[in-house]
């Protein structure tokens, strides 16, 4: 049996009329259920019950976490799922519950796992440049972990934003703030390859004529997509680690304090300069900026 719209509406009126549930509890369950439908069809996997597996699960809140889903939703939309499935054994639909050995995400800081310099290299490394979005994809890997970027500044970034000369790049980032990011010149070339040689052959969507980087169909790509390139990178690479976009994020800013660089530094690169801070981070000069990374990030000192 598939998961279908048709299963989820006898899962919600077993809510309504066996467990009787307000209509706000059962609406938010029926959208906990649906959004991992959605994922399934989006992602081309099986929406079979019996193909679905603890890893289909766990890849699932992978996703939403790399869509920026706070971990108090996390906990909820599992909720909603692990509800799905006591229905679901309860009527001898299914005999396994996928859900039953997740754990619920913490409520608070939650750090993703870090790559190591050499599993980044090596995923670099195995990118096949005479493939379609070869030199596409290598850039983005360079570009995410060079500069620590967000995968929705990676996905907005805007050729007219790159000063190559001065090696910065300008990203808009939470709330539409903007910040200078210094780019090393071996990431810069990179970058060129792709946006001087293969970005060239494809026909761009008027709207997108700013855009660096561009899907087949000369449109922007998706979050979703920047996700799945990652995710193949991984499995081709046989990292087992759970990761996503974000990850490399991550990775340049563990990095970069492993080696000493000046946290304030760092944290103004990354974006994360709050409200009271935001004066603090004002004296960190361009220079700094440059001379943190320069130092202390291994690919700007290719």
């Amino acid at each position: 049996m598939n998961i279908s719209p048709k299963l989820i509406k006898h899962y919600t009126d077993y809510l309504r009329l066996e467990q009787s549930l307000s209509e706000n509890s059962i609406a938010a369950y029926d959208h906990d259920v649906s959004l991992f439908l959605q994922y399934l069809q989006a992602q081309g996997l099986s929406t079979e019950l019996a193909d679905i597996e603890m890893q289909t699960i766990e890849n699932f809140f992978a996703y939403l976490y790399d869509l920026n889903i706070g971990a108090k939703s996390q906990a909820r939309i599992l909720s909603g799922l692990k509800s799905f499935y006591r229905y679901l054994q309860n009527e001898e639909i299914v005999e396994v519950d996928p859900t039953a050995l997740i754990n619920s995400p913490t409520l608070g800081r939650h750090l993703p796992e870090v790559l190591t310099y050499d599993e980044i290299q090596k995923m670099i490394d195995s990118i096949d440049l005479s493939q379609p979005n070869g030199h596409r994809n290598k850039a983005m890997i360079e570009v995410m972990y060079g500069c620590g970027l967000r995968v929705s500044e990676l996905i907005n970034l805007q050729i007219s934003n790159i000063y190559k000369n001065d090696g910065f790049i300008r990203v808009i980032g939470k709330g539409d703030k903007e910040r200078l990011i210094p780019i090393g010149d071996g990431s810069l070339r990179i970058l060129f390859n792709y946006i001087e040689g293969e970005r060239l052959h494809i026909e761009v969507k008027p709207k997108f004529t700013d855009t660096v980087f561009l899907n087949r169909r000369g449109s922007g790509l998706t979050r979703q997509m920047v996700f799945l390139i990652v995710k193949e990178l991984a499995k081709t690479n046989n990292i087992e680690k759970s990761i996503s976009p974000h990850t490399f994020r991550h990775s340049f800013a563990t990095h970069l304090l492993e080696g000493g660089a000046n946290l304030l530094a760092v944290q103004q690169m990354l974006g994360h300069a709050s409200v009271s801070t935001t004066e603090i981070y004002t004296h960190v000069s361009e220079e700094l900026l440059r001379e943190t990374l320069s130092c202390y990030h291994p690919r700007f000192k290719q």
